[in-house]
């Protein structure tokens, strides 16, 4: 360009050559010509520009992110901003390139400004869906799962209980609602929300046991949805209404194990278990300060990217530390048995999502951590018989959800049943 501002002949030529050449051409080479010539026909080329700068962002050319990733991004939401409001993809564009950026945001650590820019996107979601009459809202769920991490539970139990108010009447054919429903439970639930929380559990446990009946979904997600609402009820003091659910659960499971599944699933039941799993052990293990929370009830794809680092990285140290609490426990289990055992539950807990969320091979690799779970727990029932029973039920019952996520259901039914027995629940 030359010094009047004006855009120089030649390189809008070059731009243009590097276009329409029949030559691959580089993600950098692609947003330097969009560059020039987005001066020249701002409304054909700033839309080109906005997501040419995201792909740059993602792969310099080389397969790796970018260096300067984060600017690239920014660069693409300023450029998105600047597409004239008539334009009729405007919103479709600046909503892309915001997600991109509060991404980046989130993974740097800058998370207020990632938490506005999903206030944006927000924003152009609401007014999408005022104009379409549509009662979905585009990027009310990203918004509900920020402040969630933020601790600002009520605004998330409200948002995910708008999110479940526009996609329940469509049921789940769709798909997404049962993952909706445990985000909003789990949001109720942060919130003390208790008497919704148990009401939204119990739409998920029905719309599961419609699915599994009319061979729409699997049996097992039915399966741990109960367990899974049994906990919570045990969690709120309503033990009665609870083993009765559990009961439903122990049917549901000898018919499994009779029979297997009476349809074949793709084995997205397995993601199903591992959020339930980490709602439960959630409330273990509250955030640090100045530090955000996974939001219990989804799966890690939706949590933002230094929630999974907080989750994840220390793996291997926590893993340490529940090795070094084991030690200590059995030269001295009076003082450190209980502790070991819950300790060991937040990083089974852990662990569970880490491996279940990255190969089908999940099961491999935390099977022993759950028999590891029961043999600490049996330890304790020992040690302790008031408490420690009831905490070797929990220990066999989270095992027992294991086995059937890995459709072993046999083994699931034993143990399963000797919970029961635990508990008191069965002979």
């Amino acid at each position: 360009m030359n010094h009047s501002g004006n855009v120089d002949q030649d390189d809008i030529l070059r731009a243009r050559n590097v276009l329409l050449g029949s030559g691959r051409r580089t993600p950098r080479e692609e947003v330097d010509a969009y560059r020039v010539l987005a001066r020249v026909s701002p409304a054909s080329y700033l839309p080109r520009l906005a997501e040419a700068l995201q792909r740059l962002s993602y792969d310099s050319g080389s397969g790796e992110p970018h260096a300067a990733r984060l600017a690239l991004r920014q660069e693409a939401v300023a450029v998105a901003r600047s597409i004239d409001p008539a334009e009729p993809n405007r919103a479709d564009v600046l909503y892309g390139a915001l997600d991109a950026c509060q991404r980046e945001l989130y993974r740097v650590g800058r998370r207020a400004e990632g938490l506005a820019l999903r206030a944006e996107m927000l924003a152009i979601g609401r007014a999408e869906a005022e104009l379409s009459g549509q009662p979905v809202v585009r990027g009310l769920r990203e918004w509900a799962a920020g402040l969630s991490e933020e601790g600002r539970y009520a605004e998330a139990a409200d948002a995910m209980t708008e999110v479940v108010a526009a996609i329940l009447p469509e049921g789940p054919s769709g798909g997404g609602l049962a993952w909706s429903l445990l985000e909003w439970i789990a949001a109720l639930h942060d919130a003390g929300r208790s008497d919704e929380a148990l009401a939204a559990f119990e739409t998920l446990v029905g719309m599961e046991a419609a699915e599994a009946a009319h061979d729409r979904g699997p049996m097992a997600c039915h399966f741990h949805a109960l367990i899974g609402y049994a906990r919570l009820l045990d969690t709120y003091g309503r033990g009665e209404r609870a083993a009765l659910v559990r009961h439903e659960a122990l049917a549901l499971l000898t018919e499994l194990a009779d029979t297997g599944e009476r349809t074949s699933w793709s084995g997205y039941q397995t993601t199903f278990w591992a959020v339930l799993l980490s709602f439960s052990g959630a409330d273990s293990e509250p955030p640090a300060s100045g530090e955000p929370r996974p939001p219990s009830g989804t799966t890690p794809m939706h949590w933002s990217p230094d929630s999974k680092r907080r989750c994840f990285d220390g793996l291997h140290a926590l893993g340490e530390e529940v090795d070094a609490l084991a030690a200590r426990a059995a030269g001295d289990p009076d003082r450190h048995l209980a502790a070991a055992v819950r300790l060991h539950r937040v990083f089974t807990v852990r662990s569970a999502a880490y491996w279940e969320h990255r190969t089908h091979l999940f099961a491999e690799r935390v099977r022993s951590l759950f028999d590891d779970g029961v043999d600490l727990a049996r330890s304790l029932s020992r040690q302790d018989p008031a408490d420690g029973t009831r905490t070797l039920a929990e220990a066999l019952i989270d095992r027992s959800a294991f086995h059937a996520a890995a459709r072993e259901f046999g083994p699931a039914l034993d143990d399963f049943r000797q919970a029961l027995r635990c508990l008191g629940e069965v002979r």
